[in-house]
């Protein structure tokens, strides 16, 4: 009985048990900023592409004024490699998007490519995704791409976990039921995008949500992901708000409501709020985004251009305030 007891006194002391377990998932718990460099100027579309340089100063800009440490990346193309380099010089962890669209040559580029940075910075990408919202743009068209991608991975000796990302309408297999999507088997992990801002003008099933409730709807979106896929660790890989066109809002042509607001103010608590919850449960987030970017109006409207949490032109300025969560 007294060795038993000195026992279980050592095992408290060293930390096993249930508050290690909660300890190591807190450590391991991924606050993150979704990182795209085409700002100013640049557009992914046509002309130059970001400079090392320039991807050096964005970065920079993000470990000083804020507290992210972690980033998700899109595409491992036209420079954007360069990413990898600068993340591991300043310990900075990434989730890598090998992004996928409808040109199967330049995803074949894509897939070469996100293998060869996966193998050559094992310690800085923690997680690599085989597309974002391609079943959204394109439907069932590409879902033999993600298989492509996914199986090339494995098929290479990746040792990163693998998921493709989508928005969790996809992942819940286009369902209020929330069912498994054929890609359930596959992946790793689950990556679901959740944006109360386009629901609030696109959908007929989830509107009229205000800033003040937009981190309990990213609440409900992941619980019903966790009850659909579990074993699965999911991770909220987008969620954000507009800081503008300040006061700007838009009109769900559907129900003719207009419940979401774009301030900073309003970025700012959605974005705080978000995290907190999130950390009270032990799930990781990724904020979209750190940078805003110029060319997205051609895709998003007026208010594509409003997301980040820092300037998309010179000198980056920062939201002030954010904080990591406990």
């Amino acid at each position: 009985m007294k060795n038993l007891l000195l026992i279980v006194i050592s095992m408290v002391l060293l930390g096993y048990g249930h508050n290690a377990s909660a300890s190591k998932q807190t450590k391991d718990t991924l606050q993150c900023a979704a990182f795209s460099p085409y700002v100013g100027k640049l557009s992914p579309d046509y002309g130059a592409h970001p400079s090392p340089e320039l991807i050096n100063t964005l970065l920079d800009t993000l470990i000083k004024e804020t507290p992210f440490r972690c980033i998700m990346t899109y595409g491992v193309l036209n420079g954007l490699d360069a990413i990898f380099k600068a993340a591991k010089a300043r310990h900075i962890k990434v989730i890598a998007i090998l992004w996928l669209d409808n040109d199967i040559a330049v995803n074949s580029q894509s897939i070469s490519k996100g293998i060869e940075v996966a193998k050559a910075f094992p310690k800085t990408i923690i997680k690599l995704s085989c597309g974002s919202e391609l079943r959204t743009r394109h439907g069932y068209a590409f879902d033999g791409e993600i298989t492509r991608c996914i199986d090339a991975l494995r098929e290479a000796g990746v040792t990163q976990p693998i998921t493709t990302i989508d928005t969790w309408w996809e992942w819940c297999n286009r369902s209020l039921t929330c069912a498994q999507t054929s890609f359930a088997a596959k992946v790793d992990w689950v990556g679901i995008n959740i944006f109360p801002w386009w629901e609030n003008k696109f959908s007929g099933i989830h509107t009229c949500t205000p800033a003040e409730k937009a981190a309990d709807f990213h609440i409900a979106r992941l619980e019903d992901i966790h009850r659909a896929y579990p074993g699965k660790e999911v991770i909220v890989t987008e969620f954000g708000w507009p800081n503008g066109p300040e006061g700007g809002t838009e009109v769900n042509p559907k129900t003719g409501e207009h419940c979401g607001i774009a301030t900073q103010k309003n970025q700012t608590l959605v974005v705080q709020s978000t995290f907190k919850k999130l950390a009270k449960k032990l799930w990781s987030g990724v904020v979209f985004e750190a940078f805003s970017e110029n060319w997205k109006p051609d895709k998003e409207g007026d208010f594509g251009r409003f997301w980040g949490i820092c300037q998309g032109d010179p000198p980056y300025a920062c939201t002030k305030g954010l904080s990591r969560y406990r």
